[in-house]
């Protein structure tokens, strides 16, 4: 049996549950885990579930240290698309106005599209950018080309 090709949740450790719940409600998503006893927050996204749990208590589940407090690049980022560049632009703003790091305001990027940066509260880093290559459809999801 193969991995199949799909991501179901990703979860992000986070220094203060409450805050980042708070955080990510104030970018319009809407908190979907009322069953949870306030242990997990989930967000039901378009097309995958999107969670935060304490920092601590992720890295004892999987069994790794906890990293610290989170200054140092992971090596991870997410991202969401936009349509145009006043569309990233528009986001970003949205996410500094929500309480996020403005990190790179957008701008025009070396592979050609247009792409900047912010930091949730524990300095996840997410991408916002417009790809003129791969066009979003109807539901917001990335075409690939031919």
């Amino acid at each position: 049996m193969t991995l199949p090709p799909r991501i179901n949740i990703v979860t992000l450790g986070v220094r203060d549950l409450a805050a980042s719940t708070r955080f990510y409600e104030a970018l319009g998503w809407v908190n979907s885990s009322a069953s949870q006893d306030g242990k997990i927050t989930f967000f039901a996204l378009d097309n995958v579930v999107f969670g935060l749990f304490p920092r601590d208590q992720l890295a004892d589940d999987a069994g790794v240290p906890d990293a610290g407090d989170g200054r140092a690049f992971r090596g991870v980022t997410l991202a969401i698309n936009g349509n145009s560049e006043a569309e990233v632009d528009a986001f970003l703003k949205s996410a500094v106005d929500a309480g996020a790091q403005l990190v790179k305001p957008g701008q025009k990027v070396f592979w050609g599209g247009y792409s900047g940066y912010f930091a949730d509260p524990d300095r996840h880093l997410w991408e916002v950018a417009f790809n003129p290559f791969m066009p979003l459809d109807d539901n917001g999801l990335m075409t690939f080309p031919d």
